[in-house]
């Protein structure tokens, strides 16, 4: 071979020994990881799905259930310092830990605590102007170490404002900070690498739930209190919702006198459409009921129509409810007596108003 080939040769093939010299390393590494990383899937792969999912839930409610063992005299202190708040008490947390503190601020507002949640981040670029000194804070960080918390400290603490700290170490700045401590630690998180948040968040979860429903149980808070936040929901409507706001009423109520006859309370009945009628005295109480179901017992037993008083089939005595009561007791009395249809009566026994199984559906009581 001329010289000058095995020169340009030797100039090709050395750099390129040189180079798979240089990249071995790196390429068995790599190739090292790629099994590490296999090993590590198929050691987290070899629990089935159910096993798996029994084994995060027993590890969670084992950390919840060793928090109630560990509660003390730090627990009643933050509750008093919420029932004596004449503020707000406001949540703030980093990352997960401000995810579940948004839901302890929702809740304690929902159950009779003013509450609303401040992100820390942009506690310190202007949103600290919502807090006063009447207000208490209640801080949520694992690691007790949150920078973003611990900065807000100094300027908590020259106004004033009391703070509650939640956290997994009782060491921490931020328990030392804090008026009131709640131990969250919890030995174990229940994700299978230990990293991610479960267990813990789960832990700060459960205390707060704890607090709102100390506090709520102190402040001797009802189920009407309770329905009071949430009229749109269907709870609220079972409780605000009263006969008199969904009754008929006025010309609306369907009602004849006791000397008429069955073809006049059939047309009373085609007109207001509620498929009934009330029979009523000279005052207006009501002495009897004629319904749909009795229209169908008078074919059956080929009443005439025309000539029939109404006094002769109705029925006396009829199933009445009051309008101050719930519209959802209303719904029990129907269900119980197997009809479709109530009139309304008021505390002088006169007849107020009337309302049938459709106006409870529409009113979303049902």
């Amino acid at each position: 071979m001329p010289t000058l080939i095995k020169v340009r040769v030797n100039l090709l093939i050395f750099p390129l020994f040189a180079f798979i010299r240089r990249a071995f390393p790196f390429i068995l590494g790599s190739m090292q990881t790629s099994k590490l990383k296999k090993s590590n899937v198929a050691r987290l792969s070899s629990k089935l799905p159910l096993a798996l999912a029994r084994e995060v839930l027993l590890i969670e409610a084992h950390e919840v259930e060793a928090l109630a063992n560990r509660l003390d005299d730090s627990f009643t202190r933050a509750v008093t310092l919420i029932l004596q708040c004449r503020g707000r008490v406001v949540v703030s947390g980093m990352g997960k830990s401000g995810h579940i503190g948004g839901k302890i601020a929702s809740t304690l507002a929902s159950t009779g605590t003013p509450a609303f949640f401040m992100h820390p981040g942009e506690a310190s670029h202007g949103d600290l102007g919502m807090i006063t000194s009447e207000d208490v804070v209640i801080a949520l960080s694992n690691s007790g170490e949150s920078d973003e918390l611990l900065a807000l400290m100094p300027f908590l603490k020259r106004m004033g404002t009391k703070i509650i700290g939640i956290s997994g170490n009782p060491a921490s700045a931020l328990a030392q900070k804090s008026d009131a401590h709640l131990d969250a630690q919890v030995s174990q998180e229940a994700c299978p690498l230990g990293l991610s948040p479960t267990a813990s968040t789960t832990a700060m979860l459960a205390l707060g739930d704890a607090l709102a429903v100390t506090v709520l149980d102190q402040r001797g808070f009802s189920a009407e209190d309770f329905a009071r936040s949430h009229p749109g929901g269907g709870l609220g409507r079972r409780l605000l919702v009263h006969v008199r706001d969904i009754m008929r009423q006025g010309a609306a109520i369907p009602s004849v006198p006791l000397n008429a006859s069955l073809s006049e309370g059939l047309l009373e009945m085609s007109r207001k459409g509620l498929g009934m009628t009330a029979i009523v005295d000279d005052s207006g109480k009501p002495l009897g009921i004629f319904t749909d179901g009795d229209l169908r017992r008078a074919f059956e037993n080929k009443v005439n129509v025309m000539t029939t008083a109404i006094a002769d089939v109705m029925h006396a005595n009829p199933r009445s409810i009051s309008p101050d009561q719930l519209a959802v007791e209303a719904v029990e009395i129907m269900e119980q007596y197997k009809i479709n249809g109530l009139l309304v009566v008021g505390p002088q026994g006169s007849l107020v108003g009337a309302l049938n199984m459709h106006d409870l559906l529409i009113a979303k009581v049902v």
